[in-house]
């Protein structure tokens, strides 16, 4: 065990002087290269239950523009992209298309659910590759639509709110995007409650990079359930650390290759890299589920294992999520 610590060390040091030459080199690079440009946010009333249909049209108006404004400016991708959310039935809580774009959707009836579930996604996510990241959402709806019991009322929320990093960048080695993200996470959390004016079960399902972002928003957060899937490490050490009277649950698929990422921290010159424990392993403390033998993007795939103890979880139907063997 000694030996496998050192050996993850020594590998992380070697990602560590990559990450730090790139620090230098990646900034200089970025800089010739253009943002796609778009109008600024939409400014509707505050997200209530009876404002909700004002947000969601001002937000698909504002999705609208920008689809205009990138085909204006020849990014016919991000253009057929944002035109998709600019779609009559889409139900956009937030939208901003600038930069790599940000957007939070909304599947079911917000304003009258008992439970919600918001994903959390991790690297290289924006909209020009959102359609991957509703896909997800979508069939975690339809899952809990189609196992929830008669009377139980659930909504999806994709929440692609903050700047999630590149695969491959520093900043995906690193705190920095997380710790940024993590009071927009809180906030959105504290939005819902306001917008149902209830008290619904929400649950945070968080991938990879996503993680880490709700392990930092975790403490005293309101919410039933946190799910860490794929994760690479969340920053904490144990459950304990994340400061939270949520259930904490774990998953990762066979196929997954994030099991091959040595879970640890290394500093040198006042950079931190990597994050710590493996929630799926015992020291963590985390309820570990079965993820089936799906790889690092097939935890929502339809009718597979992962999807199925999600939705269990998300349905608060603790008893029958089914252990990791």
């Amino acid at each position: 065990m000694r030996r496998l610590r050192e050996s993850a060390r020594r590998w992380l040091r070697a990602v560590l002087a990559a990450v730090v030459t790139s620090a230098l080199v990646v900034p200089l690079a970025g800089a010739a290269s253009f943002e796609v440009p778009a109008p600024p946010p939409a400014s509707p009333p505050p997200a209530t239950s009876g404002t909700l249909a004002v947000v969601y049209a001002a937000n698909r108006a504002n999705a609208a523009a920008a689809s205009r404004t990138a085909a204006n400016h020849g990014y016919r991708h991000r253009a057929a992209a944002t035109r998709a959310l600019a779609a009559p039935h889409r139900q956009l809580l937030a939208f901003d298309g600038r930069g790599a774009g940000l957007v939070t959707e909304v599947f079911g009836d917000l304003a009258h659910v008992d439970r919600v579930a918001v994903l959390v996604p991790g690297s290289d996510t924006g909209l020009d590759n959102y359609a991957r990241f509703r896909r997800a959402a979508r069939a975690l709806h339809l899952k809990l639509r189609a196992t929830a019991p008669a009377g139980s009322r659930t909504a999806v929320v994709a929440w692609l709110g903050y700047a999630t990093p590149d695969t491959i960048s520093p900043a995906v080695a690193t705190m920095g995007r997380a710790e940024a993200a993590a009071p927009q996470l809180r906030a959105v959390v504290g939005d819902l409650r306001r917008i149902t004016g209830r008290q619904p079960q929400l649950s945070l399902l968080c991938h990879s990079y996503g993680t880490v972002v709700c392990a930092r928003a975790a403490a005293g957060l309101d919410v039933a359930d946190i799910a860490f899937l794929g994760s690479p490490g969340t920053g904490a050490d144990s459950v304990s650390r994340l400061k939270t009277r949520a259930r904490v649950w774990a998953a990762r698929g066979a196929g997954d290759w994030v099991a091959h990422i040595p879970h640890a921290r290394v500093s040198l010159f006042g950079v931190t890299v990597g994050f710590g424990t493996d929630p799926v392993s015992p020291a963590f403390g985390a309820r570990v589920f079965h993820a089936g033998p799906g790889g690092h993007s097939a935890y929502f795939a339809p009718a597979s294992q992962a999807l199925a103890n999600l939705a269990r979880i998300v349905l608060g139907r603790t008893t029958e999520v089914t252990d990791a063997a």
